[in-house]
Parts: C-alpha cells; structure tokens; sequence
C-alpha cells in the first residue's frame, strides 16, 4: 500500500473510532465480539441446562484397541492397529448429553451404557460355547503361598476427562506422568481391594508407553516376564486399560445404571491365536475372564461389557489367566473409573478367592481329615 493511501486509511479508521466513542457504541461493539468468541469457545462443549447436542449418526468406534507387540504401532495417540467391529446398534443404549463436562478437550461428551451380561464379542473365527465353558469352569489355581496376581499397565499413562479437583498436566489429550490421576491411580485401588480380600498382588506401576507409545506392548512384555520370573507363583495377569471410544468430535462415557452409584462400565479383553502366533493359554485365559464376567455380572448386571475376543494376543500367552481390563473411557472422569474398579472388586475378588489352592501342611503335621474334623 502506498504511504498516502495508508495514511488516508488510518485517518479513516481514527475517525470511525472517535464517532463511535461519541455515539456510545463501544459496549455494543465489545458485546458483540465477546459473544462472538464465547461461541466460538462453546461449540462443542456440552453444558447441562444448554442446547440440545446433535444426536450421534452411529455408535461410538472403539478407538483404542490396544496394538500387540507383533503387530504395526498405531499412527495416532488414540487409535489402534485394527479396529474391532462395532457391537449391534441394539446394545447400543441411546447416547444421552453428559452433565456439565468442561474440560473435555473441546469434544461433545455423551453417556452411553453397552449392554453386556454374559455376551461375548467374537472377532475370532473360532467358535464359542459361552454356557460350555462356564459349566467346565476356570482351570486357573492361585497358589495359598506367595504372590498371586500382577497388575499392569502397559498404557499406563492414559487417564480420564478432568473434572472437580482430580485435575492434571497433560502429556497427551487424556494422558498425563501424573500416577495419582491416570490409569495406575485405578490399579491402585483394585490393589488394595484385592489384598484386603485377603489376595496377595504385585502391582507394577512403570509407564510403559510414554514418552514413545510405540513399543509399549514389547515393554509391558519384558516387565511381565521379569515379574513372572521373581514370582513363579502369579496365575492372574491384569494389564488394566481405560478405553477411547468416540470421534473427532464426539467422546463417550460409558455408565453402569447401578443404583445410588455413578461408575463408568468395565470391560475384559481376551486375546487368541487366531493371528497365527503361538497362544497356547487363550482357552485357559477365556474360561478365566468369562468365570469373573459371571461373578461380577450377579452382583452388578450393568457394569459389565461384553467380552471382547480378538485375533491378537497382547502378550496373554505368558500365562494362562492373563486379560486386559479397560475401566470407563477418555470420556469419563477418574472418579467413575474409581467407583467402578470397586464394583467389579466386589465380585471378582471372592470369586478369585474361591480359586486359592489349600495351604500345604506345615512340617511334622498330619494333613486334615473328615475323620479328624469330627
């Protein structure tokens, strides 16, 4: 622009200023910008008492299923290798507008309740007879010695929606270092709840997929593996997850519908041979988690989501009671994760008690028997 074309553009513009200074139209114009960028802010931020949320054209994707060591990293923070086939439309509650959620990252944020029970979701192509492997029950025993069960996390940086005071520093959209509000704060209460269950628990705490998520299966493996190796005695292998599920614009929370409770919905992953790779324990891994969907089922009927069996064994061949546990989503906060980690401990950990071995005798004593007993 010319110096006297931008001069005369200046005068211009400090004329238009002082009439509008003159005429008072100043609060009218800020008024104006300000709603403007307040609306702007709030698109896409869901707002109890606000306007209604566009209804969702389709069921949340299950955007993070989690990749296998074998199998390629996934491009993005929150996708996985190979998306798992969407569950019926019909059990698919219909997706309500969450209560006021601000911290979401800018999505929608809808509640959704997946009916689950005692289905399984077979993405195999094997065959299965739910009712028949119940009726055979689990072959997994923990030992009445030593420890029993390890908790994991091979993503263990993934957390929940921040809401009232459980806030954090985000690595990632929902991930954060911060033990206290991601996934590992989850694993410490199934800890706790199982050891005052009377069950002994070896809870890793590493993060193993930050800061490079790629690998983080190979290392969560060699963590098992060493833990194995310091405790022959572990037959439960929990690798402890929350789930993603949702799109660009649209997350999910899932809810259990149990009363006097708001607690996200649990789900247990199973993983098989079925990509080709050597997974001699998916049976023994399956019978497992379907004997705890069970117990969990009887005690709170909406908590549970289908089993999901899938091609992939996401190092569940290292023993024979080994499952993946996703607790809530992205969309939910760390508190219903919390409540509903207590909720599936209230029927998991007396059923895994039940498979607790007798305690040999000690040295110089007679074993117990019916005669002796009377």
């Amino acid at each position: 622009m010319a110096p006297a074309k931008r001069l005369a553009a200046l005068g211009l513009t400090a004329v238009c200023l002082y009439l509008l200074w003159m005429t008072g139209g100043f609060p009218g114009l800020r008024e104006t910008v300000a709603r403007s960028i307040e609306a702007g802010r709030m698109k896409n931020v869901t707002v109890s008492g606000g306007e209604a949320v566009p209804e969702a054209t389709a069921p949340p994707e299950e955007s993070e299923t989690p990749e296998g060591p074998e199998d390629p990293e996934p491009a993005a923070e929150d996708s996985g290798a190979e998306p798992i086939e969407l569950l019926p439309a019909a059990l698919w509650a219909e997706a309500a507008p969450a209560a006021a959620v601000l911290d979401s990252g800018g999505e929608d944020v809808r509640e959704t309740t997946i009916q689950g029970g005692l289905q399984i979701k077979n993405a195999t192509r094997y065959p299965v007879d739910v009712a028949q492997i119940l009726a055979q029950g689990p072959s997994v025993r923990l030992p009445a010695e030593g420890a029993q069960i390890l908790i994991v996390h091979t993503h263990g940086s993934e957390a929940y929606t921040q809401a009232g005071l459980d806030r954090y520093e985000a690595n990632d959209s929902a991930r954060t270092e911060d033990t206290e509000y991601n996934i590992i704060r989850v694993g410490d209460e199934l800890a706790r709840l199982f050891e005052e269950a009377g069950l002994r628990v070896v809870h890793d705490r590493g993060i193993y997929d930050y800061p490079s998520y790629t690998g983080s299966y190979t290392r969560s493996g060699e963590a098992v593996e060493r833990a194995l190796e310091e405790n022959p005695g572990i037959a439960v292998v929990i690798d402890l997850h929350r789930d993603a599920l949702g799109s660009d614009d649209v997350i999910y929370k899932t809810m259990a519908e149990e009363d006097g409770v708001c607690a996200s919905q649990v789900m247990i992953l199973v993983g098989s041979d079925d990509s080709g790779l050597e997974h001699p324990n998916w049976r023994s891994n399956l019978a497992l988690a379907l004997y705890l969907q069970q117990a969990v089922d009887a005690k709170h009927p909406t908590l549970m989501r289908p089993v999901s069996l899938v091609r992939e064994r996401y190092n569940q061949h290292l023993t024979g009671g080994s499952m993946i546990v996703e607790v809530g989503s992205s969309g939910n906060t760390l508190q219903e994760a919390l409540a509903a980690i207590r909720l599936f401990a209230d029927g998991a950990a007396p059923a895994l008690a039940a498979l607790v071995e007798e305690a040999p005798p000690a040295i110089g004593e007679e074993p117990a028997t019916e005669e002796a007993a009377e």
